[in-house]
């Protein structure tokens, strides 16, 4: 049975119909904790669902601790326990979801395909499933640009055709058709899916920042470890590409940009039904030794690497074209790569070995 929608006048919302309770999956992760702390400065009431599969729910206590205020409540559960979901919807008036929760490795997809799949795919048609049996159709989808795969160099705009080159990218690609589906057979959904590339850098405050459980497969927090000495050195994956160092280049984001893009795009589900896909970068790139150049500037030390053979599924560049969402919503990001650097390494230090003095589990429950 559907429930009654109420209006909500948030201030600052661009519409009659604002957002007032928002269900953010994946908010225990490096994206979805900043998240969590975005839409409580400004307003939002924020639930939570996260298995913590790659984070800890011990970040709750700083999320508070940055924004003056409770997350409403956290479940720890699996997307694809339809029954679980339901029974946080039966609890709450959610307005919209944040959809973050997914696996996300390159390498981990190429050797677990049908893990990324099924915990990707599947997981967004279960949400997407318990949604419309509660009159939910509003949603703002984490994608990636990673589905352009292998489109040469320049810049990639949303037209650029998909070409994944890993299951990861794939799993977000067919994630986005079928939401396209979803718009494009029933008009009351509307959904906004922002791609995006590399997030990197924490919040300004040291308290929040990319903590992953095993040896980081993102660029950032593995510089951020050499440096700090929690590793001995980084391994740069491909010194041959064709790059003007032959190091791979990637559009890196400043994490709080990329959660400022998500919450900003809450304001815009009421403009007009369907699905709108949207880039969020810098439209500029920064190679590997890049990153390594500018956070050795930071941090006041050499990041001492070694260069290893290419990973499976990784290309050469990725750099997004951002103008679509200039033009649409007059928004775009603030911080560059020196901001990412600076804020990454403020966490590193004061979390020599991130989260590691609150146990993983278990999560707390709403």
């Amino acid at each position: 049975m559907e429930k009654e929608r109420r209006a909500h006048a948030r201030p600052g919302a661009g519409s009659s119909w604002a957002p007032s309770t928002v269900l953010v999956t994946g908010g225990a992760g490096f994206i979805g904790s900043h998240a969590c702390v975005e839409l409580l400065d400004h307003g939002y009431e924020v639930i939570v669902v996260d298995d913590y599969a790659n984070s800890t729910p011990h970040v709750f206590a700083r999320v508070e601790r940055i924004a003056g205020r409770f997350v409403g409540a956290v479940y720890e559960l699996d997307l694809r326990d339809r029954r679980a979901l339901s029974a946080v919807f039966d609890r709450h008036s959610v307005d919209a979801v944040m959809h973050f929760a997914a696996l996300k490795s390159v390498s981990g997809s190429v050797a677990r395909p049908v893990e990324y799949y099924d915990t990707n795919v599947g997981g967004t048609t279960a949400l997407l499933r318990t949604m419309h049996e509660h009159g939910v159709h509003r949603l703002v989808f984490s994608s990636s640009c990673s589905i352009y795969g292998d489109a040469g160099p320049g810049l990639l705009d949303e037209a650029t055709p998909p070409r994944p080159t890993n299951p990861y990218a794939a799993s977000k690609w067919l994630c986005e058709q079928i939401l396209a589906d979803v718009c494009r057979h029933r008009p009351e959904y509307t959904v906004l899916c922002l791609r995006y590339f590399n997030p990197a850098g924490a919040h300004p405050s040291g308290l929040l920042g990319e903590d992953p459980q095993d040896v980081p497969d993102n660029l950032m927090p593995y510089v951020a470890q050499v440096a700090v000495g929690r590793r001995e050195r980084l391994r740069i994956f491909g010194a041959d590409y064709p790059t003007p160092d032959g190091t791979a280049i990637r559009d890196y984001i400043h994490v709080m940009d990329t959660v400022e893009a998500h919450r900003v795009a809450l304001d815009h589900l009421a403009d007009e039904p369907g699905m709108h896909v949207y880039n969020i970068g810098l439209g500029q790139g920064s190679s590997v030794l890049d990153v390594v150049a500018v956070f050795s500037e930071t941090c006041g030390r050499a990041v001492p690497y070694q260069m290893v053979p290419r990973r499976p599924g990784d290309v050469a560049s990725l750099v997004a074209d951002p103008s679509a969402v200039t033009r649409a919503w007059g928004w775009r990001p603030t911080r560059d790569l020196s901001d990412m650097c600076r804020d990454a390494w403020r966490f590193q230090q004061l979390n020599p070995h991130g989260y590691a003095g609150s146990a993983r589990r278990p999560g707390p429950k709403g």
